[in-house]
């Protein structure tokens, strides 16, 4: 049924993104005889990121879609960045989104064997050659954009030197660097890929899968297409920076007679205020500027998982961002609406108090202790109530009281009735200070007729405070997050400065002394919450029997909507 809804978009007003249509078309036509098998090619030299996650949602989805397959395969052709670390981690965030791979795991170097054979048959054929030429040397050959590049002095060798030095390499006799293997194709080529690209370069490296058997490596270019082409991938879907690999990809399928998959090429995610760079998420990691790979700070999936984000709220995001073929880069506002939406229908509401303020209910009797009915989720009515403990002495929110309030200030000060949530209106008789002048005790009145917070003689309050028992809360620690860099392009940097230099000093804010609702006595790591009025939370991984710790995922405030609201009016 999916591939009759799919194929017939068009007929039905369903407006697909330019890849599903070309996926549909082909499935119309007949195209790969009725197949769609689609892969998600990571290079396991770190830990996948929030830009990943549009690939996978992407390759996996368009593969559900029409009924067919997505393999996930580990572009491994480089042993000196890459671990089996990074392999599991990167499992382990493709099956938390949500997909699955059966029993189609792959790896690049599943295949070295294969391309090894394919590079005999380009050297037999007079369209490989073994240089001479270092790595500085092979770039001025190689010409400019305006300039075209110079043949190698090695480009003649005959094909049996060729292929005895090939053979050679191969078993080791070279030092790191000292030769490759190159195409023959045109040094004078318009397009800088094409002038006699690297396939094979001697790395004398531990591989983490096939350990000491090879010292020779496929380069990316090399291994790409073959690596689609071995696993008769029928849509090979590519971000923008492949697009002009992509006559190369085919020149080596051509060469040797080989399966050729479509590739299609989309624009990768790019989000404010974040770097989607592996290579400088990873220097992030080794400097200890963040706490790791999963720091909630992190754009990595990993990262958003221990902050507090969903699966669902990520498929989510990747589906509203949409795919294009042009660059941009997406407000970091709409990923938080995205992740406040899916919370919001979501997650349990609790009270917590992050900086606490005692308050003591003069009129209330000291050995009395009720327990009071609070809603868990007003979007899901399913999930019914729970018993939050009352008594004379409570913490409300430091924020929520002023002992000489401004005009619009609602919430607690001296003569001024508020109410509890769930509970009573409180009216402030006293304020208790230090030696030093600072606030810290309040002394209240209640009313008894309010319970479940409403007066039946009618009248009204400006503010609703949330609020812990003291006698039951609960101590815990709470990690406020911001944006891990003040400028929202981290990469603007002045002269010879690091992008480094753009990093949020207040972009982690750590509570200590903060009082939760008894109910959250068991919480379990990861585990999501509203705290009320105050934002949605997580329980952290580092969490222990005595000492929970919560992260904040999001605020409430909806800046996505605040944005969509000034455009529509502008």
């Amino acid at each position: 049924m999916k591939n009759e809804f799919m194929t017939q978009g068009k007929e039905e007003n369903i407006k697909l993104d330019f890849i599903r249509q070309i996926v549909a078309d082909d499935f119309k036509s007949g195209k790969w005889g009725g197949r769609v098998a689609t892969r998600f090619p990571p290079e396991p030299n770190g830990y996948l990121h929030i830009g990943h996650a549009k690939s996978i949602c992407l390759n996996f989805g368009i593969a559900e879609e029409f009924g067919g397959t997505c393999n996930l395969r580990f572009d491994d052709t480089n042993p000196e960045k890459e671990e089996q670390e990074y392999v599991d981690s990167i499992i382990e965030d493709v099956h938390w989104l949500g997909w699955d791979w059966d029993d189609r795991l792959y790896f690049g170097s599943d295949y070295f064997e294969q391309m090894y054979q394919y590079a005999i048959q380009l050297i037999k054929a007079g369209k490989a050659y073994v240089c001479d030429l270092t790595a500085d040397e092979v770039r001025d050959y190689r010409g400019t954009l305006t300039k075209p590049g110079k043949e190698s002095p090695h480009r003649n060798r005959s094909i049996e030197e060729n292929l005895e030095l090939f053979e050679r390499m191969k078993a080791g006799e070279f030092p790191d660097g000292s030769r490759t293997l190159r195409a023959k194709i045109d040094m004078t080529h318009p397009n800088l890929n094409m002038r006699d690209p690297v396939m094979y370069r001697i790395l004398h490296a531990t591989h983490h899968r096939t350990a000491d058997l090879w010292c020779i490596y496929p380069t990316y270019d090399w291994a790409h297409g073959f690596e689609d082409s071995i696993e008769k991938i029928t849509h090979s879907i590519c971000t923008l920076e492949f697009e002009n690999h992509r006559p190369l990809y085919d020149w080596f399928l051509d060469a040797v007679g080989a399966y050729h998959p479509q590739q299609i090429e989309f624009a990768r995610l790019n989000l404010n205020y974040t770097v989607m760079s592996k290579r400088k998420l990873l220097q992030l990691v080794q400097q200890g500027l963040v706490k790791g790979w999963d720091d909630p700070r992190m754009p990595t999936i990993c990262g958003l998982r221990r902050r507090g984000c969903s699966p669902e709220s990520i498929r989510n995001f990747c589906k509203v961002i949409g795919v294009n073929k042009f660059n941009s880069t997406i407000d970091i506002a709409l990923l938080e609406h995205c992740i406040r939406e899916d919370l919001n229908k979501t997650s349990q509401r609790v009270m917590a108090v992050l900086r606490p303020l005692k308050v003591i209910i003069d009129n209330y009797p000291e050995d009395k202790n009720e327990e009071l009915d609070a809603i868990n989720n007003p979007e899901d009515a399913s999930a019914g109530t729970r018993k939050v403990p009352f008594c004379r002495e409570l913490y409300i929110e430091r924020d929520d009281f002023m002992e000489e309030p401004p005009k619009k200030f609602y919430r607690l000060a001296p003569g001024r009735e508020v109410r509890l949530r769930y509970a009573y209106f409180i009216t402030c008789i006293n304020v208790v200070k230090n030696a030093d002048g600072e606030i810290v005790e309040l002394h209240c009145t209640y009313d008894p007729a309010t319970r479940g917070g409403d007066a039946p003689d009618g009248r009204k309050v400006k503010a609703t405070l949330h609020w812990v028992s003291a006698k039951h809360a609960i101590d815990a620690e709470v990690r406020l997050y911001n944006n891990l860099f003040a400028k929202e392009n981290p990469d603007e940097v002045e002269n010879d400065q690091d992008f480094t230099v753009n990093l949020n000093p207040n972009s982690l804010e750590v509570l200590t002394d903060c009082k939760v609702e008894p109910s959250l006595k068991n919480a379990k790591p990861l585990q999501r919450f509203q705290f009320e009025r105050l934002g949605y939370f997580c329980v952290d991984p580092d969490s222990t029997d005595g000492k929970l710790i919560f992260n904040r995922t999001v605020t409430l405030k909806d800046e996505w909507a605040k944005i969509q609201q000034s455009q529509q009016k502008s």
